[in-house]
């Protein structure tokens, strides 16, 4: 239920997104936006991890997780999606991806919604679908879009009214880690974005300065997720 049959290549980049059924919240405290945090991070190759409350746990005391660097260079090494950018909200979720081998953003997707839905309902004793329907998966045809849809992304957190100009501090997006001190080593593959500023605060200014218009000019309509209905 979490698959979907559109064509993806290896080497190409997707904006991927779904939302709650019903637009229901699917974060509901700070060790719910940490498990799916942990997921899409760890899980871009195969790699299976036992006890992932436990690294939830050691988040919270020591706000890194305990992976050691052998395995974070297991985990690059059979990746089969490169991430490059995310912002997690209350009902919804955004990820910028690359197939990096043969379905690896199906094979990617489907093991952190269902690892997620069956935490959630065993959590609050909830039964059903969680996400409305399949995940959604738009190819990102150029440069222009790739850069305004990182952009898109960070601009996120805006719409949560206590987050509003200070979406570069919101600890469920990786804003801060293309401003600011990257937590996520090789595990965020942000250079494909970052290259092409001189800097940090490079970036930061083409965020802070990009217009509305702009970004629906060199975003396709389909590139975008209507948050003032979700």
């Amino acid at each position: 239920k979490y698959m979907r049959k559109i064509p993806i290549a290896i080497g190409e980049y997707y904006h991927v997104f779904n939302r709650g059924n019903n637009k229901q919240i699917i974060f509901l405290d700070g060790r719910d936006y940490l498990r799916f945090l942990f997921l899409i991070i760890f899980f871009q190759s195969p790699v299976v991890f036992e006890q992932i409350g436990r690294q939830v746990y050691y988040f919270v005391k020591n706000k890194t997780f305990n992976i050691d660097g052998d395995l974070e260079k297991e985990i690059i090494k059979h990746r089969n999606v490169e991430l490059i950018n995310f912002a997690l909200m209350p009902n919804h979720f955004h990820l910028t991806l690359c197939e990096f081998k043969e379905s690896g953003i199906s094979q990617y997707m489907q093991r952190i919604l269902c690892a997620y839905t069956k935490y959630f309902n065993t959590k609050y004793k909830k039964y059903g679908h969680l996400f409305q329907g399949p995940y959604k998966a738009i190819n990102i045809e150029n440069n222009n879009q790739l850069l305004y849809l990182s952009t898109y992304i960070h601009r996120n957190p805006k719409e949560i009214s206590e987050w509003k100009n200070k979406e570069h501090i919101y600890p469920w997006s990786s804003y801060q880690d293309f401003i600011r001190k990257n937590r996520l080593g090789k595990l965020l593959k942000q250079d494909i974005i970052l290259k092409q500023f001189l800097n940090k605060k490079e970036y930061w200014d083409f965020e802070k300065t990009s217009s509305a218009k702009e970004l629906k000019e060199n975003l396709d309509k389909d590139l975008m997720i209507d948050t003032n209905n979700v």
